[in-house]
């Protein structure tokens, strides 16, 4: 007996309910599917617990997994549903497509195993035949919303034969085809009475096996280049199914076919709308009873008006549109879909995906394809289990979450991440299988990789940093080494600067995450010991882009001595400044110098004062006064708004420029008070123009000092600050009363 062939589209909902219902009437003995040979030992697992669609065959070489692909399979994929209805009726079912170790040691890989190479569209030439500019709808109007069975794919081979005669096959799908026959002429040998081929319909009209001899087939596989590989099964989701995505063989809108292939026919449109005003409520909008009895007859009439056997997606949301509104989040939500699959623990996995699905299980943490919002107390055990992970994966190069800025850092108890994942991690995984089994090992290894070829000391501390942020202790150790060796011999004095701020970080939020940070302190002093040496000397001579980041490194290596409470910010530091401020230079570092010893408490306001008005006299070039001023200001103007004295000083600096110099001045002025906050600006106006600055007191006249003592007690204990200041503190408060 012949083999049947049922021609189908990949992911088509009437598709793969007319391969069940033709299975069911046939009741074949062996199924064949059109799919990478090697897949067929997955695919007992198609219908187990645990392995639930959306999923996809992950096949890659295993001396290079960079080169990898995937095979989509959807609830609504006919391939998926032959496979399943062999497996619960306990028939014999294969993959015969051309296997991956052939097409992927050619070089064959278009990100999808399951699709026709057809060099025409094979729906866009029938469609046009029946006067139908639309191929998707006109596949969807006869196939898709209908799912006939064995009637069905008698029609689609017929067509197909005529869209396909006269055309030539491409290399890569006469030796797909060749191997199809090779697969069913084996079918045939073993005995089998009742062949059912599972494949996509442009394959049909050419596996018929008297019109192909078999020593042709066997000559156009002969000799075909082979690599080792593995198939594994990973998650996928509809939003990557759908063509948008750049996926082949995918559909526009996967998650609409999810719905016509769960609820088919005419009741699958109000069912539809129930959906819809469920999304709609969840997001606040308004959907009545009254809202989805409109949207149901709009969509039929305008099926009617349009001339279509019923309803289809165009209908659908046109009546959502009108009736409901709110269509842009149906679309995301209903029409692509945010549905994610799940793969089981005993499926063929890369051991470093199946330690990361139990390591997501362990911290209740699943993968979403929806971004959403997750925060996190590290000061709980599972808190600290999921940041542990989050940022372990983005050591490896696995951004599923992202650390939201603004809301928690290293230096708090708190963190929120930004979670959404992605199915081509999944191939990211894959290919750092070699770096560890397990989250741990690999982004271990990643990081001290990391370290070694890093650029610049920057991106090593910034490793440092990410090692504890992740609780890889084994990589401390070898990213500190180089961090030691690369401080010890690189020149650049703006280079240490910067690599003060992430090991300050690491250094002072290491108890956080009860870190040994003592090497990292040691590391940390040697450098503040050369920038100490080398400032000076880095500063000599400056154009205005090196003086532009040189006074952020000056503001960076303040903040970083104090966020440790370093020693040398109380004395070396401001010693090194105030000689800066002396030297020649350019009037931006000399400015920055100044606000630094000024904000630090180093210098008083008159000394301050005094440097603002050498800096601003008449026998300085007002190019210099401003940069001085630009520097000094630092995109803030509250020291002018609390300090008339350099306020006065500033003001009759610009008053008395005549007009030539102030037109050289005014672009850099213009750029500096406008980094000035709006409402800094506006009080400086009104300061200027002789207002006076509204003074609201912040506490009253009665404050009791042992409350107060108490008060800033428990302040800088939440701070991580010393206590033994706060004596100090006490005296300052009860002179000021």
């Amino acid at each position: 007996m012949s083999p049947h062939l049922l021609g189908i589209r990949h992911h088509g909902p009437g598709s793969a309910r007319s391969v069940v219902a033709a299975l069911d009437e046939l009741r074949p003995t062996i199924v064949l599917v059109e799919s990478p040979a090697e897949t067929t030992a997955a695919f007992r697992w198609i219908g187990a617990d645990g392995l639930d669609p959306p999923v996809a065959l992950l096949g890659h070489v295993v001396d290079d997994p960079r080169r990898a692909v995937f095979a989509p399979l959807a609830s609504f994929s006919p391939e998926w549903q032959a496979v399943r209805w062999a497996n619960e009726h306990g028939v014999p079912v294969e993959a015969i497509d051309l296997p991956l170790a052939n097409s992927l040691a050619a070089g064959h890989h278009d990100d999808e195993l399951i699709s026709g190479d057809a060099p025409v569209d094979p729906l866009g030439e029938l469609a046009a035949a029946a006067g139908e500019p639309d191929a998707e709808r006109w596949w969807d109007d006869v196939i898709e919303h209908r799912g006939e069975g064995l009637p069905a794919f008698a029609a689609v081979a017929e067509a197909m034969a005529a869209v396909r005669h006269g055309t030539t096959p491409s290399r890569s799908e006469e030796r797909r085809e060749a191997h199809m026959r090779k697969a069913i002429r084996a079918a045939v040998k073993a005995g089998h009475e009742q062949i059912v081929v599972v494949c996509g319909a442009w394959h049909v009209p050419v596996l018929d096996l008297a019109a192909h001899p078999a020593a042709v087939d066997a000559a156009t596989l002969r000799g075909l280049p082979k690599v080792k590989v593995a198939v594994s099964w990973v998650p996928w989701t509809h939003e990557r199914l759908a063509s948008s995505t750049g996926y082949g063989a995918g559909v526009r809108s996967p998650g609409w076919y999810d719905h016509v292939f769960r609820h088919p026919g005419p009741e699958g449109v109000a069912r539809f709308f129930v959906d819809a005003a469920r999304v709609l409520r969840a997001a606040d909008l308004p959907a009545s009873p009254d809202h989805l009895i409109a949207a149901t007859r709009m969509a039929d009439a305008l099926a009617t008006m349009r001339r279509r056997p019923q309803p289809g997606l165009d209908e659908v949301l046109d009546a959502a549109d009108a009736v409901m509104g709110g269509l842009p989040l149906v679309r995301r939500r209903l029409v692509v879909g945010t549905a994610i699959g799940s793969v089981p623990d005993d499926a063929p996995q890369v051991p470093l995906a199946r330690d990361l699905a139990q390591r997501q299980r362990a911290a209740r943490l699943k993968p979403e394809a929806d971004a959403h919002l997750v925060e996190l107390d590290l000061r709980t055990p599972n808190g600290l289990r999921r940041s542990h992970l989050l940022h372990q994966l983005t050591a490896i190069g696995v951004p599923w979450g992202a650390l939201e800025d603004g809301r928690g850092s290293s230096g708090t108890f708190r963190e929120t991440w930004r979670l959404q994942w992605r199915p081509e991690w999944s191939v990211r995984l894959v290919e750092f299988a070699g770096h560890g089994t397990t989250v741990e090992r690999a982004a271990t290894t990643r990081l001290v990789e990391r370290a070694h070829s890093a650029a610049g000391l920057v991106e090593v501390a910034a490793a440092l940093d990410l090692a504890l942020l992740a609780a890889l202790t084994d990589a401390i150790d070898p990213i500190v080494h180089v961090l030691a060796t690369r401080a010890a011999t690189d020149p650049d004095i703006a280079q240490l600067m910067a690599a003060l701020g992430p090991l300050a970080h690491a250094s002072r939020y290491g108890d956080v995450r009860a870190t040994d940070t003592a090497a990292i302190e040691s590391v940390f002093d040697g450098l503040v010991v050369r920038v100490l040496a080398g400032l000076l000397p880095a500063c000599a001579s400056l154009d205005d882009d090196a003086a532009a980041a040189m006074i952020e490194h000056i503001s960076a290596t303040q903040q970083a001595l104090a966020l440790v409470d370093h020693p040398a910010r109380r004395r070396a530091f401001p010693e090194v400044l105030e000689r800066l401020t002396e030297q020649a230079g350019h009037g931006r570092v000399h400015g920055r110098a100044t606000r630094v010893l000024h904000d630090s408490g180093h210098w008083d306001s008159s000394r301050v004062e005094a440097r603002l008005a050498r800096a601003l006299s008449p026998g300085t070039p007002p190019a210099v006064g401003a940069a001085f001023v630009e520097g000094f200001l630092a995109g803030s103007g509250t020291v002018l708004v609390h300090d008339a004295d350099l306020r006065a000083v500033v003001d009759r600096w610009l008053s008395s420029l005549n007009p030539q110099a102030f037109e050289e001045t005014v672009p850099l002025l213009r750029r500096t008070f406008g980094a000035i906050e709006a409402a800094e600006r506006r009080q400086l106006g009104v300061l200027v123009a002789g207002g006076a600055r509204p003074h609201t007191p912040t506490i009253g006249t009665d404050v009791d000092p042992a409350r107060l003592a108490a008060a800033l007690t428990t302040v800088r204990h939440l701070l991580g600050l010393p206590c033994d200041e706060l004596g100090q503190t006490n005296s300052v408060t009860e002179e000021g009363g």
